[in-house]
């Protein structure tokens, strides 16, 4: 598990560094951070489940209020527009998506880590 965590650590501290020309990096950089710093935790086995299901519940009101948006992409016909970079700018849709996707991804490590922590 230690190896999994470091990776977990890893890729969010990647992904947080790329947000720096998001168009809100703060909020972007402290969400992936978050993450970065609950992996590196579950690496010595230190789960704070409090902190776990508090930020996952924060992260599933935020990706509520995007739902809309990627439920747009789900419905558009060309589904290729999420990595092109000049969609982001023709569709708010495209980003909120990308936004979604990323809390998707966190809400998937936080459960493994909340999982993880009911065994102690």
């Amino acid at each position: 598990m230690k190896i999994l965590n470091f990776i977990f650590a890893i890729l969010f501290l990647v992904f947080a560094f790329v947000q720096i020309n998001d168009p809100d990096p703060a909020l972007w950089i402290l969400i992936y951070g978050n993450m970065a710093v609950l992996s590196i935790l579950a690496m010595f086995k230190i789960h704070f489940r409090i902190w776990i299901m508090v930020t996952a519940g924060l992260y599933i009101i935020y990706a509520a209020i995007l739902a809309p948006g990627a439920y747009e992409w789900f419905q558009s016909p060309d589904k290729t527009l999420l990595f092109d970079d000049l969609a982001k700018m023709q569709n708010l849709y495209i980003e909120e998506t990308r936004e979604f996707l990323g809390l998707v991804i966190c809400l998937a490590v936080l459960t493994f880590h909340f999982l993880r922590s009911k065994r102690g």
